[in-house]
């Protein structure tokens, strides 16, 4: 027992009296805190939009007049068509569904469909299902496929529970244009390029190899500011100085400091959720050429209904929200410069930008499948050669693609026209003289 006269308690290292106090002792105010990590903390968590459709959970897609499950998308449309009776309809749009082409101006903090949660680091690509008509188990691989049949009663089965394994989105574009369309496509796009082809690529093309593939993507609407900061000049005088080879222009010009501030808001902004198709490497491939055969009309997009993948491949989602939001506020601050970019005008020497400071109010994030035609070449060569694509946007046509060229003939080529170009300007100096 302790008393008046007894020595005071040890402090020293190691006494009890230096042992930190629990987390939570002393809460932390969010005011105090520096902004980007106070803004964080005050963040709202993220809300989820269920997307997920109770009529496609036992894995089967059925007709509503006959029940069958024979359903194939029709082609050229977004209708499904039943293969027994014949019935047709059209699957219900996503943005009508769930309100998705509402309020973007207000939104706040951080929405997620359901089909765009975090991808689970144990989900599996096999999944099986007990067929409801005869007991079978069948099972699909969704790496690459999204249906599959039960190889007893040919009931057809689909993937449309929303498992966290990044295969099932929320929605999906269905294919307008028709394979022959899009042969025809890669043809003609090639045809204007034989010349400086590749001999190799001439011998082995074969567009009828062209394959219907469903690339995943998170479709973004945000709500935003931004505030950017720089100096801008007005030329007031440009003037020469010296003579022969020594001959320089100056100029002088007025500097200002230049501020904006925007507020604005993008609806449907695609972003590529999968690492492959995200790697725009062009010393490797030429993903880049996605990009190109964009935009796509995603307002047409219905809820998820593994049957409009029927007979077609399709890849799965690898890459979560987090993993997205440094593109999203990239592009963000590429369309920012592009709205103050009309109220610059009159800086004719242009305008630097030095500082950029971006503010995410609300985001909200759909996973969906868009349509591409896809034809590829690999290219040997260094470091594995290079993987060429020709790309169809499977809704508008629109084609963009890379063809191995001979740089022999580029060179021959310019060259050619250099040495004739000169011809000319001798020619026109002679006469002029």
């Amino acid at each position: 027992m302790s008393n008046a006269n007894s020595p005071p308690p040890p402090t020293g290292p190691g006494s009890p009296l230096d042992v930190p106090p629990p987390p939570g002792s002393f809460p932390i105010d969010p005011a105090t805190l520096p902004e980007p990590i106070r803004d964080e903390v005050l963040a709202p968590d993220p809300v989820a939009i269920d997307t997920a459709a109770d009529e496609l959970k036992d894995g089967l897609n059925r007709c509503p007049k006959c029940g069958s499950t024979e359903i194939r998308q029709k082609p050229g449309t977004d209708l499904l068509i039943c293969l027994f009776c014949r019935n047709e309809w059209h699957g219900e749009s996503v943005e009508e569904a769930f309100g998705l082409g509402e309020g973007i101006d207000q939104l706040k903090g951080t929405i997620i469909a359901s089909g765009a949660q975090d991808i689970a680091a144990d989900a599996a690509s096999l999944m099986t299902f007990k067929c409801t008509a005869c007991g079978a188990e069948v099972t699909v691989n969704t790496e690459s496929a999204m249906t599959a049949r039960c190889h007893w009663c040919r009931h057809v089965f689909g993937v449309n529970e929303q498992v966290a394994n990044g295969a099932v989105p929320d929605a999906v574009l269905p294919f307008h244009i028709k394979k022959d369309d899009a042969v025809a496509r890669i043809r003609q796009f090639v045809d204007k390029r034989r010349l400086f082809a590749l001999k190799a690529f001439k011998e082995q093309f074969t567009p009828e190899n062209v394959i219907a593939v469903y690339l995943p993507y998170m479709i973004v609407d945000g709500n935003t500011s931004v505030d950017v900061v720089g100096e801008g000049e007005i030329e007031t005088r440009r003037y020469t100085e010296g003579s022969g080879d020594k001959k320089k222009t100056y100029y002088d010009a007025d500097v200002y400091k230049v501020e904006r501030h925007v507020d604005f808001t993008v609806d449907d902004l695609p972003l590529e959720s999968s690492t492959e198709r995200g790697n725009l490497d062009t010393r490797t491939n030429t993903n880049n050429i996605i990009n190109t055969i964009l935009p796509f009309d995603t307002k047409n997009a219905v809820k998820w209904n593994a049957s409009y993948l029927m007979g077609i491949t399709s890849e799965k989602r690898n890459q979560d929200v987090e993993h997205l939001r440094p593109r999203l506020e990239d592009q963000l601050l590429s369309i920012a410069r592009c709205e103050v970019e009309a109220s610059v005008g009159r800086y004719d020497r242009g305008v630097r930008w030095q500082q950029e400071r971006l503010s995410v109010h609300g985001t909200r994030w759909v996973s969906m499948y868009l349509p591409v035609w896809l034809y590829s070449y690999h290219q040997p060569g260094s470091n594995g050669g290079l993987l060429h694509y020709i790309a169809v946007n499977g809704r508008t046509g629109e084609t963009m693609g890379s063809v191995p060229v001979q740089q022999w003939k580029l060179l021959l080529a310019a060259l050619t026209v250099g040495s004739f170009l000169e011809v000319i300007a001798l020619w026109i100096v002679g006469n002029s003289s």
